[in-house]
């Protein structure tokens, strides 16, 4: 346990890190229960605060670290990989630091920078919602990947590489129209989610408008929150909730492969078949969309593209070659087998 960190004591005590910074810098806006409860588990754990690590020169550190949110979605491995062999190749070590869904990515960002004293940031996956005071906390680069940014971000505060996730949407809710369908349900990302959940909804609802289609509030159904985000478990249950509904559609547009596969069980299930009686779509283009049978019709990214203009403009904000950056990749639809044209809706 040499290795533990303030986030792994914050886990095991329930709590967020700020709170376990609290504690142990004896802060009085904290519960003496819970500051007893904290300093206990250090104790055991036998962990030591780096305190000192603020107090050293950033040049002696040659770290990165990947903060994921949503590791259960099969998109991220691939880059994941990429992230690990470009920073290893430019010999800075790599940590990959995972982030549950209610977790507050900045705070596990801001505690991870003082322990580890990294030289820069990536924040993968998730939607990212802080206001400006809180990201001045940080004071290393950081890229912002895969994650939507909404018009209400100014764009000179981060920099960001992804896929137009609105015009992304858009073009499967088209294609899907184009091929008769009139009532599309959407597997969607909490109402919260002001990134790719809130872009990729509107691509649908502005597909859906410019086909002359109403939108159905009722055929929008969001991911549980009790389970993993992006999972294929997720796509099942909300799919199973759907057909139970008996809300009628034609057609499921999943924002993630994983929940297309997932919506593609709870119809099997229910003794109903793909694409004969539901179409089915993705959106991320992995390896298990194409040999999963029937193969999945799905917006695939460029994930190797994307990973790798990730770390470029990460080191260019660290050689501060640059100011802020945002790369917009193209996606490709790619037709198969789990979609079909239908002469009725």
């Amino acid at each position: 346990m040499a290795s533990i960190t303030i986030i792994d004591i914050a886990k095991m005590c329930g709590v967020g890190v700020t709170t376990v910074s609290r504690a142990i810098n004896n802060h009085p806006d904290i519960s003496e229960e819970t500051k007893a409860m904290i300093m206990q588990v250090i104790k055991e754990n036998h962990y030591v605060p780096n305190n000192s690590a603020r107090n050293l020169k950033r040049s002696a550190s040659k770290t990165i670290a990947v903060l994921i949110k949503g590791i259960t979605n099969a998109f991220f491995n691939r880059l994941i990989q990429v992230f690990e062999k470009e920073i290893q190749q430019k010999k800075y070590s790599f940590i990959l630091q995972r982030v549950d869904d209610k977790e507050d990515e900045l705070e596990v960002a801001i505690e991870l920078e003082k322990e580890k004293r990294l030289r820069g940031i990536v924040f993968l996956g998730g939607y990212f919602s802080h206001a400006k005071e809180k990201l001045e906390q940080l004071s290393v680069p950081y890229v912002l990947c895969t994650i939507g940014m909404t018009e209400e971000f100014d764009p000179n505060e981060y920099s960001s590489v992804s896929v137009d996730d609105f015009k992304e949407s858009y073009k499967m809710v088209d294609y899907l129209c184009s091929q008769g369908h009139k009532k599309i349900a959407l597997i969607s990302a909490t109402m919260d989610d002001v990134s790719i959940g809130k872009l990729r909804l509107e691509g649908y609802k502005k597909a859906l408008a410019d086909h002359g289609l109403a939108y159905n509030e009722r055929l929008v159904r969001c991911m549980k929150e009790d389970l993993e985000s992006y999972s294929m478990k997720n796509g099942y249950v909300v799919t199973k909730e759907l057909l139970e509904s008996e809300d009628e559609f034609t057609a499921i547009f999943a924002i993630s492969d994983s929940l297309a596969i997932g919506a593609c069980k709870a119809i099997f299930e229910a003794g109903k078949r793909i694409p004969e009686d539901y179409s089915v779509a993705g959106f991320d283009g992995v390896d298990i969309s194409y040999y999963y049978n029937p193969s999945i019709t799905t917006i695939r990214q460029p994930a190797e593209d994307i990973a790798e203009e990730t770390i470029k403009i990460l080191f260019d904000l660290i050689h501060k070659k640059t100011t802020h950056i945002h790369k917009v990749f193209p996606a490709e639809l790619v037709v198969r087998e789990s979609t079909m044209r239908i002469e009725q809706g």
